[in-house]
């Protein structure tokens, strides 16, 4: 590990640097920067690990604890990261911890192409239909990982992927899924036929519990909107159908938990000798 205590360091948060980087917590700064921050000692080491490159890296000694923040930094620096050492007052502008562990990076944007997204064997997409709560977005991506879904497709207009509620629910599983967005529903449709898959809606009323039969071979699983559903457009391209029963009074179920239920319906229809749930 180099000198740390040699490093220049940043004193105020009127520094150039600070000030660009505090404004990602902003969607329209972080497409107009192309970058996006991540914290978190776990969340950075997978990113690390899923060969994402790193910009700059902000760190605080003094708010280490152990070890591992400092191996962390050493391979923030050996990806490239341009690195700046701050005092805690202007880490506390960058983070959105209560207890900042010391490390922040930025990464930059990115999504993938769906025609590079491996479609063989038998699949899941994971289809958002225009959902708008960071948090559901990024749990579900969690989830979409923890089933080796192929991809996680957003129709947009949607919540920004990049969004830190939502990198923070994925954790780190932002880095590990394809993920891909769309506005053109027609091209969306073709692509997930193209591939062979079945796209199954969930829905609180149609198709049978769990949606038993539809989950055999490669499919696309559509989720809808926190408030309203799914979309008169989106329900065109539905061809199968799967409800959870609501058996207490509950009005409805969150849109992450009914897809982490639906998404593991798949994985146990596809599971084979291979995999033992």
């Amino acid at each position: 590990m180099s000198d740390l205590t040699s490093a220049p360091l940043i004193t105020s948060t009127a520094n150039p640097r600070i000030v660009e980087a505090s404004k990602l917590d902003q969607r329209k700064h972080r497409e107009r920067q192309g970058r996006f921050l991540v914290e978190g000692l776990q969340l950075l080491h997978m990113a690390l690990d899923a060969g994402a490159k790193p910009r700059e890296a902000f760190w605080c000694l003094e708010q280490w604890t152990g070890t591992q923040a400092g191996l962390l930094r050493d391979r923030l620096a050996a990806a490239g990261a341009a690195l700046y050492r701050v005092t805690p007052h202007v880490m506390a502008k960058l983070s959105e911890r209560e207890s900042p562990q010391g490390l922040v990076a930025s990464f930059g944007l990115f999504e993938t192409r769906r025609e590079s997204i491996n479609l063989d064997g038998s699949p899941l997409v994971v289809v958002l239909d225009r959902l708008q709560d960071p948090g559901n977005v990024g749990t579900l991506i969690r989830t979409a990982d923890a089933v080796g879904a192929a991809a996680v497709a957003l129709i947009e207009p949607s919540v920004d992927p990049f969004d830190p509620k939502t990198v923070r629910g994925s954790m780190g599983s932002l880095f590990n899924v394809p993920l891909t967005r769309t506005g053109d529903l027609t091209e969306l449709r073709s692509w997930l036929l193209g591939g062979g898959l079945r796209i199954v809606g969930a829905d609180a009323h149609l198709g049978r519990e769990y949606g038993d039969g539809v989950w055999d071979g490669g499919c696309a699983l559509v989720l809808g909107n926190e408030a309203r559903g799914l979309s008169a457009d989106v329900r065109e391209l539905i061809g199968h159908w799967a409800r959870l029963p609501i058996t207490g009074r509950a009005e409805s179920l969150n849109v992450a938990v009914a897809g982490g239920v639906l998404m593991y319906a798949w994985l146990r229809a596809n599971s084979g000798t291979s995999r033992e749930l």
